[in-house]
């Protein structure tokens, strides 16, 4: 997703390893595909239990299987993620059915076409639920049997569905395997996160909090309960939730500070209280870029069941709730591996390492896009009876600071943004670089430059004393990898941790910092920064003080956790090694770029063409294997004009837009905007606007709070959005004051455009902005690019809808199997092909073209 983009000084050189080592990386994974044999699905409604005022509830159901001989087969379920279905798993199910298992995905109650209401994995009711499921599974004939009405069967799910496996399997003894993927172990801790901590860390990421409700996550609580309240079928405050479930919601949401009511609710729906039952063999995948359930969570997790003896293996993989590097394919085939193991018995030897993807430091201040290095232990510390992680401690320096929180906690600092956290890492230009802090709000101590290179595993803890005369105290915790000379200060994964204690006065706390997996270098320090405001959560509405400074020994407590790099998969050393050449060959041309840069930067500037919106000349693009997307390309935008780029599907539109977009870089030719040959990050790149594959709106936000908050994403002034320009330019009127959830397809549109047009980029880049919208719908969008061109300024627009392109753009560039097969104003394109015949439009023009080059 790429609401906006506002790009930054990034390295080309280094962005070319980056486009380099992810495309070969990228094309190994298709190699040694199977389709397999084909797999059918069978669609049923399944009845299970009734909700509490009697109202019969069905569930949305598919079983999968293929041909496999009469034998029978393990069975797995699989479970959605919140606000999800059935249909978001045909891809998964397929493939493991393919492997040999009857899978069994349903959609949960309260979702999608199953009926009730969403209970959040309560015992009575979603848990039931699987139960349920589990005996339809026996009654089949093709599903292997460990006794009378006892299938053998596993369970996988992400987030919500990795919940319902943990949950399930401490109910049902039947369930012989799970695999749940960033979920929670104590929902009060993950929507009221207290990161005041009652003594050491027990594993690299777990802890035992005090005993005091911590800090609302009012962002992610508002997307995690806006989703199940936001229903068409349903438009009532609750939506599809259960009546106590929302009423406990909104009491607790109103004043910040969780109800009993609502932490009995939370504490049933939480692993945590069934751990000690759970003897299916466990595979816990917990994603470091996560600010709903960081790692902590699967840690607690894995140390709950491991201690009753139950064989558990833990993994800290890259993404997670905010984005970042899913590894989709080693974690699938991780709990490929692990149903094999414990649902065929397939003789493959134990695996309970502790492995965790490594964040390696930058270069240049840019990631290198290279696959990250996986480190392992032979098992995670402090689980299944391991010493927990002995503590390297490191002096910090500063003194007492007073530090301000402004009444209502505005203006406030920004970390995390739900469903927005791919868009902060491109206008932050991929390197998690901490956001400027709002002066008077940060107290900072820091460590000397470390001397040594060091991985840091886990969560460091440091101790400190807080004295205020307000009646409670709130705030916010951040550790920062700073680089020589205080240059660059980077935020691992744009994670905060909270400090919520109900009394004021003068205290000292342990503070749990996020955990991480940090390569630290030489000539690098650790920045430990406590703030008063944060823009994802709660804060307390009166003005206030606090002095902050170091308590106990003064130092920061770093974890020691002993691992080693895995080797490479040997299917693909080969690669490997080409990629490696590759890099180095690319390391050498970093060289010369750079030094001939600094000769002849003048270079990628034509003067001719500074006043020039966009010139594209011989523009190409040619993959790995020889594919050519784009052939010799080449067109000219002035300003004002609104230009349509047409193409059927496959004629290399998208891959010129993101080589405008500065998102990968062409084979042959260039691209100038104003002038400025455009790279990955070029300064000029400021000055375009962009909407591609979706805003990332929050349903429970105004539009003016989802523009407002994009906008502080990116650390300029408020003024600088010119934010009453913009939504009188897109039209919004009154509207912008109404939740999102709200919105007609037509509105989202509108503020999509809209947040695009923060800023008022000289050069707006739009794709397909009209998808999916009705005729009325569309002219609105219409109105509002012609509207936006009238000012001056340059609109570039791929549509697939001739009609709309014909009433809409000045000029148009039409494409087909990567070749320009027409370019210039829309009426000469469409007069010159319509010379000796009747008019034609636009339409018909555009498939004369196309196929005059089949």
């Amino acid at each position: 997703m790429i609401g906006w983009l506002r790009a930054s000084r990034l390295r080309t050189a280094v962005a070319a390893v980056a486009a380099l080592a992810l495309l070969l990386g990228g094309a190994w994974l298709l190699v040694g595909r199977d389709t397999g044999p084909a797999v059918a699905e069978q669609v049923e409604r399944v009845p299970v239990g009734p909700e509490p005022d009697g109202t019969p509830v069905e569930l949305d159901v598919a079983v999968y299987t293929a041909d496999g001989g009469a034998a029978r087969k393990p069975a797995v379920l699989l479970a959605h993620g919140f606000g999800g279905q059935r249909q978001d798993l045909v891809a998964q199910a397929q493939r493991l059915a393919q492997e040999g298992y009857v899978v069994l995905a349903w959609t949960a109650r309260g979702f999608g076409q199953s009926g009730g209401r969403i209970h959040l994995n309560a015992p009575a009711f979603e848990v039931a639920d699987v139960e349920r499921l589990i005996d339809l599974l026996a009654a089949r004939d093709d599903v292997q049997l460990d006794g009378q009405g006892d299938p053998r069967v596993g369970i996988a799910g992400g987030s919500y569905g990795g919940a319902i496996a943990l949950l399930a399997a401490g109910y049902d003894q039947r369930i012989d395997a799970i695999a749940p993927r960033i979920t929670w172990n104590d929902l009060a801790q993950s929507l009221f996160p207290q990161y005041a901590a009652d003594g050491e860390p027990t594993t690299p990421a777990a802890f035992q909090p005090i005993d005091e409700p911590g800090v609302f996550k009012r962002l992610w609580a508002g997307v995690f309960f806006g989703s199940g309240s936001a229903s068409s079928t349903d438009p009532t405050v609750c939506g599809r939730f259960a009546v106590d479930v929302c009423d406990a919601y909104s009491a607790s949401a109103a004043t910040g500070v969780p109800t009993p009511q609502i932490l009995r609710l939370l504490e049933d729906s939480s692993p945590a209280s069934v751990l000690d039952r759970i003897d299916a063999p466990t595979l816990i995948l917990q994603g470091q870029a996560d600010s709903l359930f960081p790692l902590a969570e699967g840690d607690a997790n894995a140390r709950g069941i491991a201690a009753g003896g139950t064989p558990v293996k833990l993994v800290w993989f890259a993404g997670g709730h905010d984005g970042g590097d899913q590894e989709d394919e080693r974690l699938d085939a991780m709990t490929l591996a692990w149903f094999d193991r414990y649902l065929r018995d397939d003789g493959t030897p134990e695996d309970t390492r502790f492995e965790a993807t490594g964040q390696p430091a930058s270069l240049f201040g840019a990631r290198t896009g290279a696959d990250p290095q996986v480190l392992a232990a032979p098992e995670a510390p402090g689980i299944a009876g391991t010493p927990s992680p002995s503590r390297r401690d490191v002096a910090l320096d500063g003194d007492e600071q007073t530090v301000v929180a402004p009444a209502g906690g505005n203006p406030a600092q920004v970390s995390s943004l739900p469903g927005l956290g791919a868009v902060v890492s491109t206008l932050l230009r991929g390197s998690q670089r901490a956001l400027p802090d709002i002066p008077g709000q940060s107290a900072v101590f820091e460590t000397a430059p470390f001397d040594d290179t060091f991985t840091l595993v886990g969560s460091a803890t440091a101790d400190i004393r807080i004295r205020t005369q307000a009646p409670d105290v709130t705030l916010f915790a951040r550790l920062l990898d700073v680089g020589p000379g205080g240059a660059e200060a980077v935020l691992p994964n744009r994670l905060v941790t909270t400090v919520r204690l109900e009394d004021g006065g003068d205290q000292t706390v342990r503070v749990m910092l996020p955990a991480v997996v940090r390569e630290i270098q030489p000539g690098h320090a650790l920045r430990l920064v406590i703030t008063t405001t944060d823009q994802a959560f709660a804060m307390p509405a009166d003005p206030r003080t606090y002095q902050v400074s170091l308590a106990g020994s003064a130092a920061l407590s770093l974890p020691v956790v002993d691992v080693t790099p895995l080797p490479a998969d040997t299917t693909g050393l080969l690669v490997g090694a080409g990629i490696v050449v590759a890099l180095l060959l690319a390391i050498a041309a970093i060289a010369i770029v750079v030094r001939r840069r600094s000769r002849h930067v003048a270079e990628d500037v034509d003067p001719e063409l500074v006043d020039v919106p966009l010139v594209v000349r011989g523009l190409g693009k040619e993959y790995a294997g020889g594919f050519r997307a784009v052939s010799d390309v080449g067109f000219r935008v002035e300003k004002g004009q609104v230009l349509g780029l047409l193409g059927p599907n496959g004629a290399g539109k998208t891959t010129v837009l993101r080589m405008l977009l500065g998102l990968i870089s062409p084979t042959e030719g260039e691209l100038l905007v104003f002038g400025h040959r455009v790279t990955p990050g070029a300064p000029v790149l400021s000055r375009l606007g962009a909407f591609v594959e979706g805003p990332g709106l929050l349903p429970h936000l105004s539009g003016r709070a989802n523009l407002e908050l994009f906008w502080r994403a990116t650390g300029r002034p408020m003024e600088e959005a010119y934010l009453d320009t913009v939504l009188e330019v897109a039209g919004l009127g009154a509207d912008v004051e109404r939740k999102v959830r709200t919105y007609s397809q037509g509105m989202r549109a509108r503020i999509a455009i809209a947040q695009a047009m923060l800023g008022l980029p000289e050069l707006l880049v739009l794709d397909e902005p009209t998808n999916g919208l009705d005729p009325p719908q569309i002219r609105e969008v219409r109105e509002v690019l012609r509207t936006y061109a009238d000012t001056g300024r340059t609109v570039v627009v791929s549509s697939h809808l001739l009609a709309e392109v014909e009433r809409t753009c000045t000029h148009v560039v039409v494409m087909h199997r990567g070749e320009l097969v027409a370019a210039g104003p829309l009426d000469q394109v469409v007069a010159a092909d319509a010379a000796d015949a009747a008019p034609a439009d636009l339409e018909t023009v555009f498939l004369g073209l196309i196929g005059a080059t089949s």
